[in-house]
């Protein structure tokens, strides 16, 4: 694949999926009972069906591993963001902590006499 960005990638292997289960259901049933054929005509074709449906399925299974790595990898990245954000959270909420303990004066209780 070229340079494309992870969301791309992931559109263009989604759109490769489709394609090729459009062309498997495209490849209908096989033929198995057609009276004026021979039955050497019809293992022909029912060998050229297998065939072909064989072709397209191991098509998609490059297409789906493909698919569910560049998922796999869109969220471990959505991980790293997360976990990113939960950093950065834990150190706002300390600098608001210490900000706010700086800013506030303890009070001092005078005796009275």
């Amino acid at each position: 694949m070229t340079d494309l960005g992870t969301g791309e990638i992931i559109y263009e292997l989604r759109k490769k999926i489709q394609e090729i289960q459009t062309r498997l259901d495209g490849l209908g049933e096989p033929a198995t009972d057609i009276p004026e054929m021979i039955q050497s005509a019809n293992l022909l074709r029912l060998n050229e069906y297998l065939s072909k449906a064989n072709e397209n399925k191991s098509e998609l299974l490059i297409a789906y591993k493909q698919y569910s790595s560049a998922l796999e990898e869109l969220l471990s990245s959505v991980f790293d963001i997360q976990k990113d954000l939960k950093d950065i959270l834990k150190e706002q909420s300390s600098l608001i902590v210490d900000s706010s303990n700086k800013t506030t004066k303890p009070k001092i209780k005078s005796k009275k006499k």
